[in-house]
């Protein structure tokens, strides 16, 4: 039986179902970056290097405590996934209640810590002396949002997983809109309101999310959508919110040791001074651009997969695999070209100081070239992650960043002398976390435990007929 609302991504074309689901999220993703395209031209034209270096010591922060959010939702989305797929629908309305209260209660907690540890982060992180204080001020009001963010992520992450993507479509684009409209009124003190300079950019983040996630979940209890949050039934929160805390915590652990290394590598840029620190942003602007449709996809092909095994449709992880390194790998190698070929002339769009731009343009010749490489690594870690295997692909980037990216960029700095060195070390750590991807995707081991408990139809998988040929034990 089909339930009546969300997408069935267990039968039908796997390149149509992947290009339809995905789409709508790419539009988000550019829609977000676009934002922040906006914020960081407002901030870097019109309010300085120091601001923009200012908020780019401060973003790294920011993105452990989101990384921790979207890395438990990465669970909640699975669960919803299969069992969408395998349509148990009273299973599936215990994973919403049992990840609400999770959420929220984590998003609270860590806004709490945020507030009170800002400044001894900012400071274990070099800041240069120069902008501390006013990074200090912009994280701290930027951190009131998390809780608003983390149940946007949430609804986000059901939502997909019952194959809707183009509802969170809609709202995050009136949230950018809004957000974009107020920016400029915060930062200059337009319409009589105070002039909040580079802190207006983080009130404005703080009351578009409220609104945001307001007028979402207003909208998903009036059409009475089943993932619709509501007061959650207790008695079924522990097992659940055990099984998504299994799933959930290598995700979140993987998200936060990158954000944490960008942490640790945003203190080896800021080592080098405020115009190093400042080209690693704009440079990492370009970056945001590239990594989108590999992440957009990674989400798609994790959904889809997950549907399907939940089906027992075990067979279609093939097509998943194909069509998710054609279409990710492809978009992301035609950005790789224009971020190699013209770095200048996109790095000039957010700053003009040319002391600013000669690093960043070494930055695009160097990490810019091994974009597609990102790409064909979520491809891989979508479909290990969709099967439930979280915490394989944490390893992963465990040995990725913390044995290659994080040492490799604090030698090779020093001893070349040049922030150079962390650009080399970042396209280095791309190489081998998709040699170990790949290669336990094509060792069969992520189907072990399917084998063992197949989802909701047909016996269990032969890797065979995931992987087009036969496949033996590692």
């Amino acid at each position: 039986m089909k339930p009546n609302f969300g997408r069935d991504l267990t039968t039908g074309s796997i390149p149509r179902h992947m290009v339809a689901f995905s789409i709508p999220m790419l539009i988000g993703s550019f829609l977000q970056t676009a934002y922040s395209f906006i914020n960081a031209i407002w901030v870097g034209k019109f309010l300085g290097h120091e601001a923009l270096a200012a908020v780019t010591v401060s973003f790294p922060v920011i993105f452990v405590l989101f990384a921790i959010g979207m890395g438990l939702t990465l669970a909640t989305n699975i669960l919803v996934s299969r069992n969408y797929g395998a349509r148990n629908m009273d299973e599936l309305r215990k994973v919403v209640d049992s990840s609400t209260v999770l959420m929220y209660a984590l998003g609270l907690a860590l806004t709490v810590l945020g507030e009170l540890f800002a400044p001894t982060i900012l400071r274990a992180m070099d800041t240069p002396p120069q902008v501390f204080d006013e990074s200090v001020s912009y994280l701290r009001i930027f951190l009131l949002s998390l809780p608003f963010s983390f149940g946007l992520f949430l609804l986000r992450s059901m939502l997909q997983g019952v194959g809707d993507s183009k509802t969170p479509l809609y709202f995050q684009f009136g949230s950018v809109l809004f957000t974009t409209a107020l920016d400029p009124v915060l930062i200059f003190g337009w319409m009589g309101l105070p002039k909040l300079g580079l802190n207006g950019t983080a009130w404005a983040t703080l009351i578009s999310q409220a609104v945001a996630l307001t007028a979402l979940i207003s909208f998903l209890r009036w059409k009475k959508v089943p993932i619709a949050p509501s007061w959650p039934r207790l008695s079924h929160l522990g097992p659940v919110t055990r099984q998504t805390l299994r799933i959930g915590l290598p995700s979140a652990v993987q998200q936060s040791l990158v954000s944490i290394g960008m942490v640790l590598v945003t203190g080896l840029v800021n080592g080098f001074g405020e115009v190093a620190t400042a080209s690693f942003g704009a440079a990492s602007r370009i970056d945001q651009i590239a990594f989108m449709p590999a992440m957009t996809f990674g989400m798609a092909i994790s959904t889809i997969t997950a549907q399907n095994l939940g089906a027992g449709h075990h067979h279609r992880v093939r097509e998943v695999f194909f069509w998710g390194c054609l279409f990710s790998g492809g978009i992301t190698l035609v950005i790789s070209a224009l971020a190699v070929a013209f770095p200048e002339t996109l790095l000039r769009i957010f700053v003009s100081d040319p002391a600013v731009i000669a690093p960043g343009v070494s930055y695009l010749h160097i990490v810019g070239s091994t974009y597609v490489l990102f790409a064909l690594i979520f491809v891989s870690n979508g479909i290990i992650n969709g099967a439930g295997h979280t915490l394989t692909t944490t390893v992963f980037t465990l040995i990725s960043l913390w044995v290659v990216r994080v040492p490799v960029a604090w030698w090779l700095s020093r001893r070349m002398g040049s922030v150079t060195g962390v650009w080399y070390a970042i396209s280095l750590s791309f190489v081998v976390s998709l040699i170990v991807s790949m290669a336990y995707y094509a060792s069969g081991r992520w189907m072990r435990s399917l084998a063992k408990k197949p989802a909701g139809g047909p016996g269990a998988p032969n890797p065979a007929e995931i992987f087009g040929h036969e496949t033996g034990e590692a």
